[in-house]
């Protein structure tokens, strides 16, 4: 089980939600305290032993599962309904090799279970807990997009970024200059491409927006994204070619043009964005 673990609050309770591989595990323990919070083990049982959840996780476990012991899947399921038949988590787990539970210790230990899985025993909790419980992941996994969105769009934006520096470098940059003056001839060469492409510098961008986070290069979109790391190349090709930095700006601007009518309308860059 990953270490990375989240919380989302559910009725007044905080649920734990943890990711394993690509998929998210939430506590059935922390659901179970709206029923229980001192015997929590109790409801899992008396849950995950009925007829209709054993065919609902072996069911759930053959589509995901390739290794899933049907044999002793059958058994628990026979033996279901008998008053003397107890389950645990972790003897399902154990015995039928699922991996849609997961019993963890520890610090946040409990049971978990696969997100599918947890919403039917939040289902089985209360329909009104679910739906609270659905909305609530759900906001998290928005979250996480807006997240994932903010490190892609700061991850692109480093494309070719070696070449356009090394050009920078070894054309620009005079012996012996201090850190300070290498700083400012990167931070004017990049402000090249911010004036091509977004009409204005940095600098101007956060004097224009004090109370934003990041830079102009962070709030661009995927079309000026892909321009921008076009604009990189061929900055670095017409810096080996010792154009003037103004000539350069100039048919920077130009080609800044040319290229977002194209990435506008482009159903590539559309489906990029999605």
């Amino acid at each position: 089980m990953s270490k990375k673990n989240k919380k989302i609050e559910v009725k007044g309770l905080q649920i734990t939600v943890v990711s394993q591989s690509k998929d998210d595990y939430i506590s059935l323990t922390d659901i179970a305290r709206f029923k229980d919070d001192k015997r929590t083990d109790y409801i899992i049982q008396n849950w995950i032993r009925t007829r209709n959840t054993i065919e609902f996780l072996g069911i759930w476990e053959r589509l995901n599962n390739p290794d899933f012991n049907p044999i002793e899947f059958e058994g628990f399921r026979n033996s279901a309904g008998l008053n003397s038949f107890v389950l645990t988590s972790k003897q399902w787990i154990t015995k039928t090799k699922a991996i849609g539970l997961v019993a963890k210790a520890g610090r946040y230990g409990g049971t978990y279970a696969h997100q599918d899985i947890a919403f039917e025993f939040g289902m089985w909790i209360s329909a009104e807990f679910k739906i609270y419980l659905v909305k609530e992941f759900q906001r998290l996994k928005e979250i996480e997009s807006k997240e994932l969105d903010w490190n892609f769009k700061r991850t692109l934006t480093k494309i070719n970024y070696r070449i356009h520096t090394d050009a920078i470098k070894e054309n620009l940059i005079p012996k012996n200059l201090s850190k300070q003056q290498v700083s400012f001839v990167y931070a004017n060469e990049a402000d090249v491409l911010n004036v091509a492409l977004f009409g204005k510098t940095s600098k101007q961008w956060r004097d224009e927006n004090p109370n934003e986070k990041g830079n102009i290069r962070d709030y661009a979109n995927i079309s000026q994204l892909v321009c921008l790391s076009n604009l990189e190349n061929l900055n670095a090709v017409f810096i080996n070619e010792a154009y003037e930095q103004s000539k350069r700006l100039e048919k920077l601007n130009q080609i800044a043009i040319q290229q977002m009518k194209i990435l506008v309308e482009d159903n590539s860059t559309k489906k990029l964005k999605k």
